[in-house]
């Protein structure tokens, strides 16, 4: 089973999934001139090193933003083939999918919507009950390795040139 239900007591690692969580970003809109932020709450999942928060290491997180799939092909942002024949097969950059399960629908992890958020307020949220589930061992460290691979790849600003040989 790709997700686990802790106990409410049980502490803050990565994989975990939290619900309404409130997020601060910039809108595109803004110019530098007139920065203007707007607050949402998300479904975001930890993607901090489990080891950094196990040994009390890291006071912020890095979390990435997981978005429905009814909501991303209802609106028109993604098709449910591209889902179901590219992301679910990881082949598309900066996208994981969550299949459904208990308390967690179909999702896509947005790993180009990152937010670093305060540890105290992912445990005050988790407290309150809004861990949905965690991500199981080994399906979390595919999510790190694949959060790893969306920014650790390395590309050439052109190809190679060729010689022609006619």
């Amino acid at each position: 089973m790709i997700y686990e239900h802790p106990e409410p007591d049980a502490a803050l690692t990565q994989g975990d999934i939290i619900a309404d969580c409130p997020l601060v970003f910039w809108r595109p809109e803004a110019g530098p001139s007139d920065p203007q932020s707007q607050q949402t709450t998300a479904t975001v999942v930890v993607l901090t090193q489990a080891c950094d928060l196990a040994q009390a290491k890291a006071v912020q997180t890095v979390a990435a933003v997981v978005h429905r799939v009814r909501f991303l092909v209802d609106s028109g942002l993604l098709k449910a083939a591209t889902i179901r024949d590219q992301v679910r097969a990881h082949r598309v950059y900066g996208w994981y999918f969550l299949p459904a399960g208990p308390g967690v629908e179909e999702s896509l992890v947005d790993l180009c919507d990152l937010h670093t958020l305060p540890r105290s307020l992912l445990e005050q949220l988790i407290r309150a009950g809004n861990r949905t589930a965690r991500i199981a061992t080994p399906y979390r460290e595919h999510l790190a390795q694949h959060f790893t691979t969306t920014y650790a790849r390395i590309a050439l600003p052109e190809p190679y040139p060729t010689v022609d040989e006619g």
